[in-house]
């Protein structure tokens, strides 16, 4: 219904009354805030002021949407500024929150093999690349000295052998005198004591692979003079990889063995799933961490020392109301999402309240307040007010 202004001589629409109410509560409010102000420095503190500014301006704003309400429920003349949004229709999705780690590929058998007694290198038998076999003789150091004492002692070592299985006849036919035997037995155990060490001497002057892999570095060099703890050959079991990292101690409770975990490779631009095939159970004094590990398989761009970003899932849900956190606001009441809802054959925007779980990489769990075929507004939701017209 119109009215007429006796005094201004126009008529008077509910938009103009609606105008002219929300113009006139808006100064009411300024000025409420400026006297406000004015008096607040002499008798509260800043932080009481600031809370009864805050307060005053949602009862303002409170008031002004419940007159755009009012009108717009009242009068069918009265048309509202339509808003343009989009909208995504919720559905149930898995949601899962993971830890980010940074760590590194790791060989389970990764050894560089030294030499245990020092001497020249006199010969190296294998390349970098090639297969080797567990026991397989890699290089030797020039052991000819002790090569020369055992084979001066050969013949020592025969004839005492000779002369003890001599007397060994003899006492066994009583024919000598026990002291006899007795020495003839010590002689030639002293002499096989003697040959045994040598050999061993010997042995040790030999590099061998103590695992089956594949020769990654040699670090000899012929005529270079080894000494036991330098680098002498790395051998690596490529078949055997893993990746590992250091977990902050905050996460022990949460992450397990058997949990599922994603392994970027951001150097070759690779990701792969495994799980977690070990867990530390000690906390490192220092660094408050404890370590993981993750298997991987066999691939020839996989390297030791390789850079690996371990996301390890510490919560699983199968079934899950997702959202983009940036669509989620906060209010005095509480945080909510601003939804799309259809009343009177009118497209309008709602706030709906929502309880948010975990969040990760800029979505979150909703666990409160959504159903599916919810209508969720994803763009221009930052200005609307509860019961604005939409289109979409």
């Amino acid at each position: 219904m119109l009215k007429k202004n006796s005094n201004m001589n126009q008529i008077t629409t509910p938009n103009t009354i609606y105008f002219k109410m929300k113009n006139t509560l808006i100064l009411i409010g300024i000025a409420a805030l400026i006297a406000s102000c004015s008096s607040s420095g002499k008798t509260e503190d800043k932080a009481a002021e600031l809370d009864k500014l805050r307060k005053q301006e949602a009862e303002i704003s409170e008031k002004i949407k419940a007159l755009e309400k009012e009108i717009n429920s009242g009068d069918s003349t009265f048309v509202g500024k339509v808003k343009d949004v989009a909208i995504s229709t919720l559905n149930m999705q898995i949601f899962k929150h993971y830890v980010d780690i940074q760590g590194k590929v790791d060989a389970e058998e990764n050894v560089t093999i030294t030499s245990q007694m020092p001497g020249a290198v006199s010969s190296i038998l294998v390349k970098v690349g090639q297969r080797v076999s567990k026991g397989q003789l890699l290089a030797e150091l020039d052991y000819s000295s002790y090569a020369a004492q055992r084979e001066a002692l050969k013949p020592g070592l025969n004839l005492a052998i000779t002369a003890f299985e001599k007397q060994q006849r003899l006492w066994n036919q009583k024919i000598g005198s026990e002291l006899q035997f007795l020495q003839a037995k010590t002689q030639k155990e002293s002499l096989e004591k003697q040959l045994s060490s040598i050999n061993e001497m010997i042995d040790m002057m030999r590099i061998k692979s103590p695992i089956d892999g594949t020769v990654d570095e040699v670090y000899l060099k012929l005529g270079q003079a080894a000494a036991p703890g330098a680098p002498g050959i790395r051998i690596v079991n490529f078949s055997k990889l893993k990746a590992k990292a250091d977990v902050a101690e905050s996460y022990a409770s949460k992450i397990k063995e058997g949990n599922d975990v994603e392994i970027v490779f951001p150097d070759i631009n690779q990701t792969i799933s495994s799980k977690i095939s070990f867990k530390g159970r000690v906390i490192n004094a220092l660094t408050r961490t404890f370590g993981v590990e993750a298997l991987l398989q066999s691939q020839p761009d996989y390297h030791p020392n390789m850079l690996a970003v371990l996301k390890i899932v510490d919560y699983h849900n199968a079934s899950a109301m997702v959202v983009p956190i940036n669509t989620i606001q906060n209010s005095d009441e509480g945080q909510f999402v601003m939804v799309a809802r259809t009343e009177n054959g009118k497209n309008i925007a709602k706030k709906q309240r929502v309880k948010v779980g975990k969040e990760y990489g800029g979505m979150a769990e909703i666990t409160e307040g959504l159903v599916a075929n919810d209508k969720l507004i994803t763009t221009g939701y930052q200005d609307l007010n509860d019961g604005d017209n939409i289109k979409f």
